[in-house]
């Protein structure tokens, strides 16, 4: 039986996560980007615990994927202030920092979000 190698994109993901881990404090921002929604979660990998998760499936009204990516990352970034965080760690998940996995990051810097 032959084993089926890892994509580029899974390796790239264990890199990633290697360097990087989230606090209580300074918590680790996982982006998931499908064809058509961005997902994003605040995360605790201390606990295990999620301490912040947004979509842009509904709720989100801007032009475009990129504009709504971006308010996503705003309304994350707002609901981590209001819980006390200042500052947050990127996990762009194995994408590329660019296009709606960018725009999520400026839209929590602009909210005031660290990162």
């Amino acid at each position: 039986m032959k084993v089926k190698q890892r994509s580029q994109k899974d390796k790239l993901k264990t890199k990633i996560r290697s360097r990087i881990s989230g606090t209580s404090d300074v918590p680790r921002i996982s982006v998931f980007r499908s064809n058509r929604y961005v997902l994003i979660q605040a995360i605790d990998d201390q606990k295990g615990v999620t301490i912040a998760s947004v979509n842009d499936r509904k709720g989100v009204e801007a032009k475009g994927k990129t504009g709504k990516a971006q308010l996503a990352g705003k309304m994350v970034a707002e609901e981590l202030i209001k819980k006390g965080v200042k500052r947050a760690v990127f996990d762009r998940n194995g994408f590329k920092y660019h296009g709606r996995v960018k725009a999520v990051a400026e839209g929590a810097r602009s909210a005031g979000l660290q990162i």
